[in-house]
Parts: C-alpha cells; sequence; structure tokens
C-alpha cells in the first residue's frame, strides 16, 4: 500500500481501529520509532506483543497513526471509561461564601446564651417564675439549634445527596436571613415566644450548613487539600461562635433600666439581619452545585457510586458499619460537650465569680476556646493531609480534650483569671479541633458513601448529646446554686463522658477506605508511563506487521 493510498483510505472502524491525522493534539502523542510525533499515548495495553494481539477484542482492527512515510502502529487497548480531573480556582471563592454564611449562623445560636443573665432581666414579665424553668426557657434558645437539627438533618441530607450543594446554601441562607429579621420583632418585654419562634427558624437554617463542609472539600478541591477545606469550612462555624461569645456582651451590657437593653438588643439583632441578608444576596449569584470536572478520581467514583444507590440504601449501609457506629458516639460525646459547656458558660462562671464583670469575662473565656479551636482545626486539617493518621490523630485529641476538660473543671474557681484563659484555651485547642478529625475520619471509613450523610449523621449525634449534656448541667447547676451538689458536679459530668468516649474511640478500626481509592491514581500515572515505554519500543517489524494487516 502506497503513503497516498493510506491517507485517502476514509476513518470506517470504530473502537478497534482509528486513523488519525497529522493535526492531533501533540500532547497526546508519543514518539515514533524514527523520532517523530506519532503515536497516541493510552492508559492500558495488552502486553503481548504477537500480532494475534494486535487485533483487539473482538477481532477488531489495530489503532493506526499516518505519519511521515509509513503507518504506526498501537496496540489496541481495553478502554476506560474516563472523565477530566481538575481543580478550579473558583473553589476558594465558593469556600470563603459558604465560611461568611456558616458564620452568620453560628454567632446566632449563642450570641444569646451568653447573655443570660440580659435576658433573664430584659423578658422577666414573659418567663416562668421557677427558677429551674427559667433557665431551662433561656437555655433553650441554645438548645433548639440541638433539636431542629435531629429529626431535620435526614431530609436536608436528603436533598443535600440529591439537589446539591447550591439548593441547599439557598435554603438555608434564606431562613438564615429570615429568622434575622423576625429576631427584630421580638425585642419587647412580653414577647419571649416570638423570640423562640424566630431561634427556631434560624436553628433550622443551620441544617443545610453543619453536614456542608466536608462535601463542599469533596466536591470542589483536589486529594491534597481536602482536610484542609473541610477544616476551613469548620473554621467559618467556630468564627461565627467566637463573634458570639464576644461582641452581646459589649453591645448588651446588663442594666437596670430596660430602655437602654432594649436599645442595645435592637443594634444587634438589625446589624445580624443586614449582614445575613448581604451575604444571602451574594450567595444566589456566586454559589454553584459543582465545579465543570470533578476535582479528583475518588469524587468521580463517589459520584457514579451515588448515581446507582438512593439515599436510603446509603444510610442504612452506614447504619450497618459498626466502626461508624462508634464514631458516631464518640463524635456525639465531644461535640456534645462543646455545645454544653459554651451554651451554659455564662452561668458556670457567674456562679464560681458573682461580681457585676462576670458576663463580660465568661464572653472572653468563650472567645478564647473559640479562637484557640480555629487553630486547632486548621492545624488538625493540615496534620491530616500530610500523615494521613486519622484513628490515631483521632484518639490524641481526644485524650488531651479529656484532660483540659479535668483541669478546667478544677482550676476555673481559682481566682486566678489569666490561669482561666490559659485552661480555656487549651480545651478549645482540642475539643473544637476534634471537629474536622471527625468528618474526615467518617469520611474514610465510610467511602464511597455521601460525605454529607455521614457528617449529618455525625452533627446529629452531637445535637443529641448536647440536649442531654446541657439538660444535665443545668439541673445540677440549679441544685448547685441550692447548696445541695457541688459547684463542680456539671463539669465533671462531662469529664466522665468524654473518659467513656476516649476508651471507645480505641476500638475503632483505621480502615481508610478514601485513600486506598486516591492510590489508584498513583497507580494509573505509573501504568501511563509503562505504556509509554513499551509503546517508544516497538520496532519497525512491527511496523511492516501493522501495514499488512491494515491492507486485509
Amino acid at each position: 500500500m502506497s503513503n497516498t493510498q493510506t491517507k485517502d483510505r476514509p476513518s470506517q472502524v470504530d473502537d478497534g481501529a482509528h486513523w488519525h491525522s497529522d493535526q492531533e493534539d501533540e500532547d497526546d502523542l508519543l514518539p515514533s520509532a524514527n523520532g517523530t510525533t506519532g503515536r497516541p499515548l493510552y492508559k492500558e495495553m495488552n502486553g503481548d506483543a504477537s500480532p494475534k494481539s494486535w487485533l483487539g477484542s473482538k477481532g477488531k482492527l489495530p489503532e493506526v497513526h499516518l505519519n511521515g512515510n509509513s503507518p504506526h502502529f498501537v496496540p489496541p487497548l481495553e478502554r476506560q471509561k474516563s472523565k477530566s480531573v481538575k481543580v478550579f480556582k473558583r473553589r476558594w471563592a465558593i469556600l470563603i461564601l459558604f465560611v461568611c454564611y456558616s458564620l452568620s449562623n453560628a454567632f446566632q445560636w449563642i450570641h444569646l446564651n451568653i447573655i443570660y443573665d440580659v435576658l433573664d432581666n430584659f423578658y422577666n414579665a414573659s418567663l416562668p417564675s421557677d427558677s429551674y424553668q427559667r433557665q431551662v426557657s433561656i437555655d433553650w434558645l441554645s438548645m433548639i439549634y440541638m433539636l431542629a437539627y435531629i429529626p431535620l438533618i435526614f431530609p436536608a441530607t436528603w436533598l443535600l445527596d440529591k439537589k446539591g450543594l447550591r439548593v441547599c446554601g439557598l435554603v438555608g441562607g434564606f431562613l438564615n436571613c429570615l429568622g434575622s429579621w423576625i429576631k427584630c420583632a421580638s425585642v419587647a418585654e412580653e414577647r419571649f415566644p416570638v423570640l423562640m419562634f424566630a431561634q427556631t427558624i434560624c436553628a433550622t437554617a443551620q441544617i443545610f450548613i453543619l453536614g456542608i463542609p466536608a462535601r463542599l472539600a469533596a466536591v470542589w478541591f483536589g486529594p491534597d487539600e481536602v482536610s484542609r477545606a473541610t477544616a476551613y469550612g469548620v473554621f467559618g462555624n467556630q468564627v461565627g461562635v467566637a463573634i458570639g461569645f464576644l461582641l452581646p456582651p459589649l453591645i448588651v451590657p446588663n442594666s437596670d433600666n430596660l430602655a437602654d437593653i432594649q436599645d442595645n438588643m435592637n443594634i444587634m439583632f438589625y446589624g445580624t439581619a443586614s449582614l445575613t441578608t448581604l451575604i444571602f444576596i451574594v450567595m444566589c449569584f456566586v454559589f454553584k452545585k459543582e465545579p465543570p470536572c470533578p476535582p479528583s478520581k475518588a469524587q468521580v467514583m463517589m459520584v457514579e457510586d451515588m448515581e446507582n444507590e438512593n439515599y436510603l440504601s446509603s444510610l442504612k449501609k452506614l447504619l450497618k458499619n459498626p466502626y461508624f457506629i462508634i464514631l458516631t458516639i464518640t463524635y456525639g460525646v465531644n461535640t456534645g460537650s462543646y455545645y454544653a459547656i459554651g451554651t451554659l458558660l455564662n452561668p458556670v462562671y457567674l456562679m464560681e465569680h458573682p461580681t457585676d464583670s462576670a458576663g463580660v469575662i465568661a464572653g472572653q473565656l468563650g472567645l478564647t476556646i473559640v479562637v484557640a479551636g480555629i487553630g486547632g482545626s486548621i492545624l488538625a486539617g493540615v496534620w491530616l493531609d500530610k500523615t494521613k493518621w486519622y484513628k490515631s490523630t483521632t484518639l490524641g485529641i481526644y485524650i488531651l480534650s479529656l484532660v483540659s476538660m479535668l483541669i478546667f473543671t478544677f482550676t476555673l474557681g481559682l481566682p486566678i483569671p489569666w490561669l482561666h484563659f490559659v485552661i480555656a484555651g487549651l480545651l478549645g485547642f482540642f475539643m473544637t479541633g476534634y471537629l474536622p478529625v471527625g468528618f474526615e475520619f467518617a469520611a474514610e471509613i465510610t467511602y464511597p458513601s455521601s460525605e454529607g450523610t455521614s457528617s449529618g449523621i455525625l452533627n446529629a449525634s452531637a445535637q443529641l448529646f448536647g440536649i442531654i449534656f446541657t439538660l444535665s448541667m443545668g439541673a445540677l447547676l440549679v441544685r448547685a446554686r441550692e447548696g445541695a451538689v457541688d459547684k463542680r458536679a456539671a463539669n465533671l459530668i462531662i469529664s466522665g463522658a468524654l473518659l467513656l468516649g476516649t476508651i471507645a474511640t480505641a476500638f475503632i478500626k483505621n480502615d481508610l477506605k478514601r485513600q486506598a481509592a486516591g492510590k489508584d491514581d498513583d497507580d494509573d500515572e505509573d501504568d501511563k508511563e509503562n505504556h509509554r515505554r513499551q509503546l517508544t519500543s516497538l520496532s519497525e517489524d512491527n511496523h511492516r506487521v501493522a501495514e499488512r494487516l491494515t491492507q486485509c
């Protein structure tokens, strides 16, 4: 066959044989035997170099690329279904916007309970007269976040799996904005029920937030960035809590003049409503469901698995994983302890130090806990990205959380303010730093199940334990004021729970399924290099055989 005849021959064969023009993308070509570019690169190659093997599956003709004076033969490959993998710069804008959204909602979780004494004074006319019922009523402003999450997380997770990040983000953003505006109408002595209703709407919004960090990281970020992106997502929530501890005691100090309290509460509520409105508007234009291409092969595999699996089957698979069940309980104990401490930090500190400035100091202690926790979350994410030591990191942080809680319990009553801040910092660093570690460990041992589903179950557990611990601590605080129990009884309950959680964590198997899937990417790169070498070593005899085959 002459070269001219070969070039004029039309392409009529399918996957078994292709004719390529010289205008092929140079990035996809390999050097031919005579040094010119002429053969396309493929993922797989049959190691058998015999002419029979070159016919490929089902007797299809081999692949030939015409270049120069002779056709260059490439043995047929068993092709894999593949998708391009790429990360986009837009991922950082998506993450920053989510951080702001999460921040505004987390602020509203704690910005009322940290001024417990102010609310007790201002809403006196619409609160129960019994001291325990009054405390529980105010505590529910925080616990409603926990209670709403437990039944609603399952439909919210289903929505996240089926509709993606954008729909969930916009629904949550709208509810967050709506609740903050209703709070503006609750600033009157007899309107505590209105405040509770507004807080319930904000609590509903948070179910579209807490499960998103791991999903957003997996959908938008590459395999070497996933843990850090998750930590940054949790970071936004923690910053919101930190601001919620710091600003309300400064904006709304306690006063005998209820008119002053009313004016200051209006400033806080209208400012919050304006911010949440701005965030929601920006989300409508910027927050996207997913990038055009997945960021990693693991994400490709997870998406394909989700397409063939419904939510209930995914949920059943998770609940049948004994190690995930253990992690769910231990995560709930650790994070629920953090929720209870944050909710009751004001009355706990006031009981130990009943001074006029105690409310502000309690807020500053809360700020210290959260700021230190932000550092812990970020460092934990970086540490996991570098080491992949998921179980040992989880267990180590749990042990240190227990030690910090014990020290906090037995030093809070000492008249040494700087020591309180140091110990609060240690408590926050380890207890809050545990949050992204728990998310990532769950994603590893449950892969390829959806991160949104696993993190949603973890958070539901945290809310349940948060309610249990808050009610238990609240009851013990009331008894402590009456002198019936020791002042440290409430904190000792948390310490005991953390001890049990530490022991249970040791029984979780270090089964890193997502990391194992990620290694396939490296194996593919090795295969490509091997194929490149094999293709480059084809002899001129092979080219002559190829030419004869194409003439048949």
